[in-house]
């Protein structure tokens, strides 16, 4: 068993992101399935599926869950899913979501810690050409 991982974000953000880590990794070592949110759904619509996908992705050790912007409508409907076997972080991007996939082994909580970390420390200031910052 491993933990399942549910992205939720607006538009196909999450997919595009889930696309282009599963190809820079060849595999997608996690279960994983992404809700693409519109501003003409439904919250409860949107919240029933976002409780199905996490159950159904749930096979004993829990459910991440991946959101864009903390306070929109995506990452309400992922901290409406709650429980202690269900973790939220908002603010998902690319190198947070290679982070979570190259730790498939790993517990919720210990996932969830390097998905944090990865998208922490994946935030740089590039080296200006001219050798000035």
């Amino acid at each position: 068993m491993s933990v399942g991982l549910l992205i939720i974000t607006h538009n196909t953000i999450g997919s595009a992101l889930l696309e282009t880590a599963t190809k820079m990794l060849g595999v997608c070592p996690l279960r994983a399935e992404t809700i693409e949110i519109t501003e003409d759904m439904e919250r409860d619509l949107l919240l029933r599926q976002a409780r199905a996908m996490a159950a159904e992705l749930d096979t004993g050790d829990g459910v991440l869950v991946l959101t864009d912007l903390y306070g929109s409508t995506p990452a309400n409907i992922a901290s409406a899913l709650g429980g202690e076997r269900v973790r939220v972080l908002a603010g998902i991007n690319l190198p947070m979501l290679v982070r979570v996939l190259n730790y498939p082994g790993l517990g919720l909580c210990e996932l969830a810690d390097k998905g944090l970390s990865g998208g922490r420390d994946g935030v740089l200031s590039a080296p200006d050409p001219g050798g000035e910052r």
